[in-house]
């Protein structure tokens, strides 16, 4: 009887996925060992990445950023393709923090004097968090340093060691302010410098909240956020497009080998060891793993590696009627996956209307373009607040042009705003933020660089001026990660009451033996990829990268390739 080659099916076109195959592929066509398919349930390769265009520019609806140049696999894979240059617009994030003007609800421009001492306590407060501030590395900051590991140590103590970022960040804020001497402020209306430093502090947590897709800093647990890592350098996004990428690594593969529009509804597996005959290339007679889709139709494998998200993953465990593994996954698997944190973030691009759009006269470029707007808004429970401004935009930190000088504005929604974002009509859209804007700024307040000393620089706009120069946007477009079947969300944290070990769990192939090792009789049947997967790289494409990589390896080594394939 002829021997069945092995048949790997691996589940997502995304980044892990494809990374996986085109490693299985490349290390081993020449020797034919192996049946290869990818099995995609959308009708698009790339998963998270979707680049697409907006207003004639390149934009990215996912994936956005290569976070860091030192050592990225991403970037090195871009300067390969020349993909980090373009004669088309793209969203390359050249408009630069330093240069951006900060303005609290009502239109009161803020001087750098109050805005800057809160940046630094923040970022100071994440570096600690995070690892990047030590006792070495603080040089001329060490008061800086102890202070912060006391507060460090207080806070955790008062949380019975259950420590979140949020309430670190909270407290750091709270010794600061009791520790300095309030200077009255004049001409903020009704901002206290109190309220405002709270605003400013309250805006940049807005900002890591995007970061991070936590909803709430709160839920997001203090003791990782040190064992995250990311790459030295700058961080830049990639001209030609994320799916540039995606589609070099597909490039390699044979027509064919990946099937769009194949989603998949459930996955059988053998639990139990004994079940299974091996043939001569470790294989199965009848394969193990059975997998069921939405059109009906089944396929058999030997190995699966599974690349869906982790909000598909938790859907899948919270489904007791249909569940998508059976027999279910193990405990140690489904609490990993209960555990750990899993947001929505979602992106907003609004192109401004003609009469609004930028003056393209070269001697006046530089004066008439959208700026860097840092928005500080009151708190959602304060009374202060402006009727006008829905509660959706409330925690969105920064409005500002995807280029210099672009017509097209962005915005980044979080949580339970950015799942509201998904549901709103576009003139719902227009109308908000152009309400939230024209509360804000108006037309001849876009320069920065008053020369005032003042804390805070006067109102704005007044109730005649808003009305006249009310930002008019003429079209919209959003990302909706939250509502999407095939994502349900859009990256990983590790939540409080999780740790990195659930990411490593995460990782661990199916089944297990006694011994918590893979199983002798059937191994490998289902294995896992994706940024969730990685214990150190989570939330990133460079994760996502090194999990498909790493399977892939796993099966090349089980079939003892390796060695000779591994590049």
């Amino acid at each position: 009887m002829a021997v069945k080659k092995p048949r790997i099916v691996i589940i997502g076109a995304g980044m892990a996925g494809l990374t996986a195959a085109n490693k299985l592929y490349t290390a081993t066509a020449s020797k034919d060992l192996f049946e290869l398919c990818v099995v995609e349930g959308g009708s698009r390769i790339g998963g998270r990445i979707n680049t697409s265009e907006f207003g004639g520019d390149r934009i990215e609806m996912g994936a956005t950023w290569i976070h860091g140049i030192v050592g990225s696999p991403i970037h090195k894979i871009a300067q390969e393709i020349h993909s980090l240059h373009s004669h088309q617009p793209w969203e390359c994030m050249d408009g630069n923090t330093d240069d951006a003007i900060t303005i609290a609800e009502g239109g009161f421009h803020l001087n750098p004097s109050i805005v800057d001492p809160i940046t630094k306590l923040f970022n100071n407060l994440m570096d600690y968090c995070q690892g990047k501030l030590t006792r070495a590395t603080a040089k001329g900051e060490l008061e800086s340093y102890h202070n912060l590991a006391s507060l460090a140590a207080k806070v955790a103590s008062n949380n019975n060691n259950n420590l979140s970022v949020g309430s670190f960040l909270r407290q750091g804020l709270e010794a600061y302010q009791v520790s300095k001497e309030q200077e009255e402020v004049k001409g903020c209306g009704n901002w206290s410098r109190k309220l405002l430093e709270e605003g400013i502090f309250a805006m940049h947590e807005n900002n890591q909240r995007t970061y991070t897709s936590a909803d709430d800093l709160f839920t997001l647990d203090y003791g990782a956020e040190s064992e995250y890592r990311m790459f030295p350098g700058e961080e830049i996004t990639i001209a030609k497009g994320y799916l540039s990428i995606i589609e070099y690594l597909a490039s390699v593969l044979p027509p064919g080998l990946v099937q769009l529009g194949r989603k998949v509804t459930r996955i059988e597996w053998q639990a139990d060891e004994r079940k299974g005959v091996e043939n001569g290339y470790g294989g199965c007679c009848s394969r193990p793993v059975k997998l069921h889709f939405c059109d009906g139709s089944v396929m058999s494998a030997d190995h699966v590696i599974v690349t869906v998200s982790l909000g598909v993953l938790k859907a899948a465990i919270g489904d007791d009627d249909s569940g998508m593994f059976c027999p279910p996954l193990p405990p140690s698997k489904t609490e990993a996956i209960s555990r750990l944190g899993f947001g929505v973030v979602n992106k907003l691009f609004m192109q401004l209307s003609p009469t609004h759009g930028v003056d393209k006269n070269e001697h006046e470029q530089s004066n008439k373009g959208f700026p860097f707007l840092q928005m500080v808004f009151h708190s959602p429970q304060s009374e202060m607040k402006h009727k006008k401004i829905p509660w959706w935009m409330r925690k969105t930190a920064t409005l500002f042009p995807i280029y210099n000088n672009s017509s097209v504005l962005l915005s980044w929604f979080v949580g339970e705003e950015a799942l509201a974002l998904e549901s709103l009509k576009d003139e719902e859209i227009i109308n908000g933020v152009s309400s939230t804007v024209s509360c804000f700024l108006q037309h001849s307040q876009w320069q920065k660089g008053s020369s005032s000393h003042k804390l805070c620089n006067g109102n704005a706009n007044s109730e005649e001026g808003s009305h006249q120069n009310e930002l008019k946007f003429s079209k919209v477009l959003k990302s909706k990660w939250g509502t999407d079947p095939l994502f349900l969300g859009s990256y990983s944290y590790v939540a409080v009451g999780s740790s990195g070990d659930d990411l490593d769990t995460m990782a661990e192939p199916l089944p297990k033996d006694s011994s918590c090792q893979p199983s002798a009789s059937s191994p490998l049947q289902i294995l896992f990829a994706g940024e969730a997967t990685h214990r150190t790289h989570y939330s990133t494409t460079h994760g996502a990268y090194f999990s498909g990589l790493r399977e892939a390896n796993r099966l090349l080594q089980h079939y003892h390739c390796v060695g000779i394939y591994n590049n």
